[in-house]
């Protein structure tokens, strides 16, 4: 049986919602700027299939969560596989050790922090430049593309492989024909290639910088902090956390990082992140297509609503259209799960989800 959590129902069962949402504090929509009407509209929606599988959407407002709905039977402790929102996870991850002094700063190579690996095929001097920060905005020089079938770094290959951080290394050097601009080229100075395999790399370079396991580092940095408990990490066959996808969390624990960003890298007043780290993060670094930047292993869009209006907005994304979006001037986070892995533009379905209703709800 469906679980549907809905704070406008406070009213009537208000002991059952505080034993389900102990770690935020909670309030109405009405209370936090939000229109009960249309997030109940949203939600007939959903339950009509208008949106196809959705298993889960989540809002907070102003630091509240004011709606919580599950639409499977996982309900509120179902651990939803982020798939590549777990990217932004790793860049966190990545601030963390940063802040710590184990990594000097994002422009470090990160050769040093993958010691003890065999020479990796075709050696060139411009691989061994390759930096954290290259990795965090998918723009090293490695022959990467997610998106495109043919490329050597295309991430269904790397898992035909054990070693999935000497399939990133062993990668040539990219290629720039006329019709492709050159880093030099491109807006912010560096060429986008979306590429998991350089992630799944930046994970074992943050293990190697912290000397510990990256599951143990996220719990001690980020998930521990944060209150959140029973994460699935994906292994490699090496036995290495995959960075780049997979993560199993809760949909209240994608929320807290969503919030953890808005807050400035904060959460129930302790700084967890950096503030500085968090502002590098969201600033734009490279162009991924038309209208759409990318930070620090976030997607950096303009969401637009029913009336019009543009909000500039963070998202954590993942395949099927799973998305974590922290919209700064709404002061508003929202989670969307879904398992629509098997339908035609996922992300576009969850994007409509979220300009249509829930930035329709909130007001100014």
């Amino acid at each position: 049986m469906k679980r549907f959590l809905f704070a406008a129902a406070l009213a009537l069962a208000p002991l059952s919602y505080a034993q389900a949402a102990p770690d935020w504090a909670r309030a109405t929509p009405a209370a936090e700027g939000m229109s009960a009407e249309k997030l109940e509209a949203m939600s007939a929606a959903i339950k009509a299939g208008q949106f196809q599988k959705i298993t889960s959407v989540l809002i907070a407002r102003h630091g509240k969560l004011v709606f919580e709905a599950y639409y499977d039977d996982e309900g509120a402790e179902g651990r939803r596989n982020t798939r590549s929102a777990t990217k932004t996870v790793t860049a966190m991850l990545a601030g963390a050790a940063i802040a710590r002094g184990a990594i000097p700063g994002v422009d470090a190579p990160i050769k040093p922090y993958l010691k003890g690996r065999p020479p990796a095929a075709n050696p060139d001097p411009r691989k061994d430049r390759v930096t954290v920060e290259d990795l965090m905005t998918m723009s090293s020089i490695a022959e990467c593309d997610d998106e495109n079938q043919f490329s050597r770094g295309n991430e269904e290959r790397m898992y035909l492989i054990e070693d999935w951080v000497g399939f990133y290394l062993d990668l040539p050097v990219r290629g720039f024909p006329e019709w492709a601009p050159r880093p030099e080229a491109s807006p912010y100075g560096r060429a986008f290639s979306y590429c998991t395999a350089g992630v799944t790399t930046l994970g074992a370079v943050v293990q190697g910088a912290v000397g510990k396991p990256l599951p143990a580092f996220a719990r001690e940095a980020l998930f521990g902090p944060l209150g959140i408990e029973g994460e699935r990490w994906q292994i490699s066959p090496l036995g290495l956390a995959q960075g780049g996808g997979g993560l199993g969390l809760r949909s209240r624990d994608l929320l807290k990082l969503g919030q953890l960003y808005l807050n400035g890298g904060k959460w129930d007043g302790k700084q967890v992140l950096p503030a500085s780290f968090v502002a590098a993060a969201t600033a734009p670094h490279a162009n991924a297509r038309p209208d759409v930047d990318y930070g620090y292993l976030i997607w950096l869009q303009t969401l637009k609503g029913p009336d019009g209006v543009g909000h500039k907005a963070w998202l954590m994304s993942g395949s099927g259209g799973n998305k974590v979006a922290i919209v700064p001037d709404l002061d508003l986070v929202a989670v969307i799960t879904t398992v629509n892995f098997d339908v035609r533009q996922p992300h576009a379905i969850s994007e409509k989800l979220l300009a249509e209703h829930v930035l329709a709800a909130a007001q100014p």
